[in-house]
């Protein structure tokens, strides 16, 4: 198959981790592969094992126009089979190069509960056609599309994030990578990851874990995101116990440094790094939003959302478990990860839909000749 990816950035984030780890693995397999960028490139970004072609599009029309036409060149030359487009831009460039013929089959995939307000759920509806299907990260996000009018039922499905279980995997030899550089003594230290933006409420976090040092003064904080504090989260970077570890590039490391994950977000999708954190036998502490309850299971502690006392309750009954259930924890995590989630299992999940899509084309291609005859 040749297959084009097409996704708005490869800056530090869950869906492009997703992406870049699908699209190798597809190259792997021998398919012909092409990551399609619509943004130029980004200070921090992840580097990827194929080729990478930018369209440079910026937000003005005549930055929009000038990548999308960039775009048409770029699929006309590479002839795809399937082009796979991934958040709301990558979205309507590929239904566009699909309503100018550059794009044979577009399959959408949404990989947030809320990607924006009416207006582009108005979009999703009007431009559905140009897709031939859309996918969704967890089955809350496609309950969700469809129940708002986004997507037909019959032409949404779901294939979760999955986690690359090698990469992230329990470090051996004990738990020190890197420890010395973010635990003191006889802390417990806890991860965030997220950038600084409404749907990972750090303001829920911050009060959160205010209520827990006041239980257990030790307790520390680390989070994992953006380099800059905006000064709407002034505060949180100046709470106690807290540091702020800016864009990481190296999050098995960083998991591997903490005790614990906690994630306090108002919305999600499936959140990748609380797979993570769970793949590499962490305890999670997490909020139920979006996909997390289908990809926790019970065996991490779920709170509601916008609850910071529930959400210290939660992070405080992982910290007072005794080591040995801590452990037990991690570990049903992990096996939870493997069974469900692991990456190599998922990309069989996009390849067979590949094929039935393409073989789904063929048929009734066939079964036309055939009443043609």
């Amino acid at each position: 198959m040749r297959i084009a990816y097409m996704l708005t950035s490869l800056g530090i984030g869950g869906a492009e981790r997703q992406v870049v780890g699908l699209a190798e693995r597809m190259a792997a397999r021998g398919h012909e592969v092409v990551l399609i960028v619509l943004r130029s490139r980004q200070e921090h970004e992840f580097s990827a094992g194929v080729e990478v072609v930018r369209l440079d599009m910026t937000k003005s029309a005549a930055g929009v126009l000038g990548g999308v036409l960039r775009g048409q060149g770029v699929l006309r030359g590479f002839r795809p089979d399937i082009v796979h487009s991934h958040t709301f831009p990558a979205n309507m460039t590929a239904r566009l190069l699909r309503l100018m013929g550059a794009a044979p089959k577009v399959i959408s995939t949404f990989h947030n509960i809320y990607e924006g307000g009416l207006g582009r759920t108005a979009v999703y509806s009007i431009t559905d056609a140009l897709s031939v299907h859309s996918t969704a990260v967890s089955q809350a996000v496609a309950d969700r599309y469809v129940k708002i009018g986004a997507v037909p039922g019959r032409k949404c499905s779901v294939i979760t994030n999955g986690i690359d279980v090698e990469v992230f995997a329990p470090a051996r030899g004990g738990d020190s990578r890197g420890r010395e550089s973010t635990r003191e003594q006889g802390a417990f230290v806890w991860l965030a990851a997220g950038r600084a933006v409404p749907a990972k409420d750090f303001e829920n976090l911050l009060e959160a874990f205010r209520l827990v040092r006041y239980e257990m003064p030790d307790a520390q904080l680390r989070i994992a995101g953006e380099s800059e504090v905006r000064p709407t989260e002034r505060r949180l970077a100046e709470a106690d116990g807290l540091r702020w570890l800016g864009l990481r590039n190296d999050m098995a490391s960083t998991i591997t440094a903490a005790d614990g994950f906690v994630l306090s977000s108002a919305w999600e999708g499936m959140p990748l790094v609380v797979g993570e954190a769970m793949a590499m036998e962490k305890p999670v502490v997490a909020t139920d939003v979006g996909g997390v309850r289908e990809l926790v299971g019970d065996v991490g502690v779920v709170v509601p959302a916008k609850d910071p006392r529930t959400l210290a309750k939660g992070m405080l009954r992982v910290m007072r478990m005794p080591e040995r259930e801590r452990r037990e924890m991690g570990k049903a995590g992990r096996a939870r990860i493997v069974q469900h989630f692991d990456m190599d299992a998922k990309a069989n999940e996009w390849e067979a839909l590949y094929a039935e899509i393409l073989g789904a084309d063929a048929h009734s291609a066939e079964q036309a000749r055939m009443v043609g005859l």
